[in-house]
């Protein structure tokens, strides 16, 4: 077994073709067909099976490919923390966030972060919640930002801050709201509240994609006020924020997301029953030691990016 090996076989596993796979390695299909061959001979299994003009995993492929990756990712890690620990100041800081932490968030923590060590290296990678786990998992980033981590997961709290999820729509379309909606005017609360229910209802609802932490909220909150409206998915906070500004529907978005179009009367902020939704950020790693640069990070965050440490009831824990 070597690491061209490995290297051929998930680039193979991803793109589910020898071509795709040897364009991306920058190689010939022949290398590719060579390498992903000697693995499973001296393996002695078959890990990817032919499926109409490509390939698909097998059963042991897809296990197998799950521990390659996570053996490239510590032999990288490997590298970088020698690097770090010649120069340390010389690392380089490896971070995923989900996409609004990503948007929001990261940002003015890491300008500071370079403007304290200037020589250390920064790599972001953003994307929806399964996507930067996955990061983590495969050791391709030194610490995640994002929601609650699950319980399942092995992984250690070293920073938390506070959060919320709103629900926003623009102003002219919340004016056609039920009178009084949020004043408590001419109406029971009960009545006005079964009233603003109706009229969510009619609205159709702006969502993320399948995997976000933002759609699996709304999703929870729709089901909490039963109501089944209308809805729309688009690919990311800053596509669904304007399509809600220009009339499109309403959305839960992070108050992180649309604090400047709320200040600025872009964005009216709806009072639903149940919101704000209070979260919090988590910055987490796996067990053990941090990298140089990861550490400073987590320094930095703490004393200027509005996090505190995680208290007993932040530390999750592993199963």
């Amino acid at each position: 077994m070597t690491l061209n090996q490995l290297r051929s076989f998930l680039a193979v596993a991803d793109s589910g073709s020898v071509r795709a796979a040897a364009e991306e390695l920058v190689v010939t299909q022949a290398a590719v067909s060579a390498s992903v061959t000697a693995l499973q001979k001296s393996l002695g299994v078959a890990l990817v099976t032919p499926d109409g003009r490509g390939l698909r995993l097998t059963d042991a492929g897809a296990s197998y490919a799950r521990y390659a990756r996570r053996i490239l990712g510590l032999l990288d890690e490997a590298a970088r923390a020698a690097a770090a620990a010649a120069d340390p100041e010389r690392g380089e800081l490896r971070i995923a966030a989900v996409t609004t932490a990503a948007e929001q968030i990261v940002p003015p923590i890491l300008g500071g972060f370079r403007r304290r060590h200037p020589q250390t290296g920064v790599r972001l990678e953003a994307g929806n919640r399964d996507r930067v786990r996955s990061l983590l998992d495969r050791h391709q980033v030194d610490l995640v930002l994002g929601g609650r981590p699950e319980p399942a997961w092995d992984v250690v709290v070293h920073a938390v801050r506070p959060h919320e999820l709103v629900v926003v729509a623009a102003p002219e379309l919340t004016a056609a709201a039920p009178a009084g909606i949020g004043e408590g005017a001419g109406a029971t609360a009960e009545a006005e509240a079964a009233g603003l229910l109706a009229w969510l209802a009619r609205q159709t609802w702006l969502l993320r994609e399948p995997g976000s932490g933002t759609r699996a909220s709304t999703d929870t909150l729709l089901a909490d006020l039963d109501i089944s409206p209308l809805t729309l998915m688009v690919g990311s906070n800053v596509a669904i924020r304007e399509s809600a500004q220009v009339g499109l529907g309403v959305t839960l978005l992070s108050r992180d997301a649309v604090a400047a179009e709320l200040a600025d009367g872009e964005l009216a902020e709806i009072p639903v029953p149940g919101t704000p939704l209070h979260r919090d950020w988590y910055l987490v790693a796996h067990p053990g030691r941090l990298p140089p640069p990861a550490a400073r990070l987590v320094t930095h965050a703490l004393r200027a990016g509005g996090f505190r440490r995680p208290d007993p009831a932040d530390r999750i824990a592993s199963g």
